[in-house]
């Protein structure tokens, strides 16, 4: 019955206050003031408590549209829900293309969804928005999206704007499984989107390493030799085997296929754009949120976060890492404000007289305006770690950034191998089941993969989204603030431990007493295992020395 009754007692506010309007007007003979209030009215049933005239250029923007967004129940997904949610009160309505997963259908993880904690504001400040979330099944991989005719239509009629971050960010996702999420999906939402009848614009959410093999990379488009209806033909005939047997041949230059198969996608959208009001935005490595809609959430462990989490938890203790190379980092809710303000920008470009001859592109990255080190990231972590410990950690933070791939491999050795095998051994003489080692498998295969981007300096420029700054009004860089350049580094990682606590381990603050102590210990016991480790060294020396004289 709610969303019944939510459709049907506004009409009904507006026949009642209609009903008065032309009782006054036949009576004073105006029709002034009838055509003012009914435009009031029309503004306030779309923005809620706020005229039109009250709302920043973004929101007007926003008002009234209809979004169509993939990838919503994704990292970056969630934060662009609940900002144009809480932000944006004249949105119409979200639709959101989810496909069922484990087991569980849409609806129950759309539910899952604004259960987490990052939308307890909004349910604070906005309690009324569930009746603009429209959830449809659907499946990116799938040709026509594995829409419903009827699911179709209604997207054709109705959406005005597209978010495709739909994506699988693993780095060393299968090639097979990486082309149908990476390619294949936004160019089944490229043929959707031409037969949309009000669409102003379609924001691809790319990354600012689809073309990492270059020492430079501007906001521009780059060649991909790759084909993409032949390598799919390959690809078919091929087992999943021989495909990973030929996969360095088939990605060339590219370190893996999430950035190979990002770059394809840029180049078919570029090629099968035809007119479609298309912006390509490209972030660089997204890290939980600076300030909105609370400080340091976050929901997974890929990239930093897993580093940070994994030196936290005292398990990871040595990564292949330059200290001295960038970290291009970027803040979730800034990335999701500058795609917000990016979309706007792409429409009025179309709109123009001469609009762009091919999609306009932003690179969002820190490294331009407010550069930091893989070096700056672990001291900023490392300060804070004693604050916030994990309870769960099994030994004190430790964690050695080496440029050697030599020297990370010994240090693998003693700090990872040694005490894993160690603790597997004591495990089976128990009556256990030995993990240490299973678990430092994993741990090494993600520590691998991002090696080639914690060793490798690369430079890019971000002309566009610094113009694009330059161009937001005040009000708007209040309510979307996107400038890397004003974000201090030292302040946002103050609580940014605090955040892989709560959100990734979900341990609550009262439990910060009790793993203090606990982490106090693991500090003592780890230099009294360095220490022993020091004079079992100067033993064997002397021993040698000795035998040696």
């Amino acid at each position: 019955m709610a969303p019944l009754l939510n459709t049907t007692l506004p009409g009904a506010e507006i026949n009642f206050k209609m009903s008065a309007i032309e009782y006054n007007d036949t009576n004073d003979g105006s029709n002034d003031s009838m055509v003012k209030i009914n435009e009031e009215i029309r503004n306030n049933d779309a923005t809620g408590d706020k005229n039109v005239e009250d709302l920043s250029q973004i929101q007007k923007f926003y008002n009234g549209k209809n979004i169509l967004i993939t990838g919503a129940t994704g990292f970056l997904g969630k934060i662009l829900v609940e900002k144009l949610l809480r932000c944006c009160p004249g949105v119409e309505n979200l639709y959101l293309l989810v496909r069922q997963k484990r087991g569980k259908d849409i609806y129950t993880r759309i539910e899952e969804i604004f259960d987490d904690p990052v939308f307890d504001r909004l349910k604070k400040e906005v309690p009324k928005f569930r009746h603009k979330i429209v959830g449809m099944p659907a499946d990116c991989e799938v040709a026509g999206l594995g829409l419903t005719l009827t699911d179709r239509q209604t997207l054709t009629e109705k959406v005005n704007i597209i978010f495709h971050s739909a994506a699988t960010v693993k780095f060393d996702e299968h090639l097979r499984a990486a082309l149908n999420t990476n390619v294949r999906a936004p160019l089944h939402l490229l043929r959707l989107a031409r037969d949309m009848k009000g669409l102003d614009v379609l924001m691809h959410i790319s990354t600012a390493y689809s073309n990492s093999h270059l020492e430079l990379v501007e906001e521009k488009f780059y060649p991909c030799e790759a084909d993409c209806e032949s390598l799919h033909q390959t690809i078919d005939k091929l087992t999943d085997e021989e495909i990973n047997s030929a996969l360095s041949k088939i990605l060339g230059d590219w370190p893996n296929t999430y950035t190979f198969t990002k770059a394809l996608a840029e180049k078919e959208i570029r090629r099968n754009a035809n007119g479609i009001p298309i912006g390509i935005f490209r972030p660089a490595i997204v890290i939980s949120t600076a300030k909105e809609p609370v400080k340091c959430w976050l929901d997974n462990m890929y990239g930093p976060n897993g580093i940070a989490a994994g030196s936290a938890t005292g398990m990871l203790r040595t990564v292949q890492c330059d200290s001295t190379t960038t970290a291009d980092v970027v803040p979730v809710d800034l990335a999701v404000n500058c795609l917000m303000v990016a979309a706007a920008d792409v429409t009025a470009a179309y709109r123009q007289s001469n609009p762009p001859l091919e999609p306009p592109i932003f690179n969002y990255v820190s490294s331009v305006e407010n550069r930091i080190t893989w070096g700056d990231f672990t001291e900023f972590n490392l300060r804070r770690v004693n604050e916030y410990p994990l309870s769960n950690a099994v030994w004190y933070f430790s964690l050695r950034l080496t440029k050697s791939w030599l020297m990370n491999n010994i240090y693998i050795i003693f700090l990872h191998l040694a005490p894993a095998a160690l603790l597997d051994g004591l495990a089976v003489c128990i009556g256990k089941k030995p993990k240490m080692l299973k678990v430092y498998r994993k741990i090494h295969k993600f520590s691998s993969v991002l090696s080639y981007f914690c060793t490798r300096e690369i430079a890019f420029s971000n002309t566009r989204t610094q113009e694009l700054w330059e161009r937001t009004s005040n009000e708007d860089k209040q309510l979307f603030p996107f400038s890397m350049a004003e974000l201090e580094w030292r302040e946002y990682f103050e609580e940014y431990m605090a955040g892989i606590r709560r959100y990734l381990f979900k341990e609550s603050d009262d439990t910060l007493p009790q793993a203090r102590i606990k982490w106090k210990r693991l500090y003592y016991l780890h230099q009294l295992v360095k220490i022993l480790f020091y004079v079992l060294v100067m033993y064997v020396l002397w021993n040698v020395f000795s035998a040696l004289l």
